[in-house]
């Protein structure tokens, strides 16, 4: 069984950061590591602060391995995909070579890495991990041909845009 001792400083550094801490993990840990400052049974803290036994123990070994600052240290599992492995290599051949499209993409990205992805993972990891964005593309006008636009503007029946004449007459009553 753990003993564990308070000092003062550390009950107000707890009971301070179990409430403004940014990570809401943490403000729990310093919760119940509060209520067991304050001399609570384990079933009470752990009723109060909505844990399991075992977890209040982990948060109890945490504190007396390192302390607040060991309290505050958080690890998810994050893991990474075979692609991030080829991340600088694809990152620089697309800044080099844009894709027309996720299909020719996925087609690079196969060549390169010898990896095969669907549409929609090629499209998270360019847009997510790489950080790369899709270009805008759009149509440029032909060149305009000047003599028929100029005929175009001289034909009386294809004025549409000018102002139309207001009526002359008034209305009496």
């Amino acid at each position: 069984m753990l003993r564990l001792a308070f000092t003062e400083a550390k009950k107000q550094a707890l009971e301070h950061e179990r409430f403004h801490h940014p990570h809401a993990r943490v403000r729990r840990k310093m919760e119940v590591l509060w209520l067991k400052s304050q001399g609570l049974a384990h079933q009470e803290i752990a009723r109060l602060a909505g844990v399991g036994g075992k977890t209040m123990r982990s948060y109890f070994q945490e504190y007396v391995e390192g302390g607040i600052g060991r309290l505050k240290d958080l690890h998810f599992r994050q893991p990474q995909g075979e692609l991030m492995a080829h991340q600088e290599t694809i990152e620089a051949y697309f800044r080099d070579h844009p894709p027309a499209s996720i299909n020719e993409a996925l087609a690079a990205i196969t060549e390169l890495t010898g990896l095969t992805r669907s549409p929609t993972q090629v499209r998270f990891f360019l847009k997510e991990k790489c950080r790369l964005k899709r270009l805008k593309t759009g149509v440029l006008p032909a060149k305009a041909d000047n003599e028929v636009q100029a005929a175009f503007k001289k034909n009386t029946s294809n004025r549409v845009w000018l102002k139309r004449k207001r009526a002359s007459a008034r209305c009496s009553l």
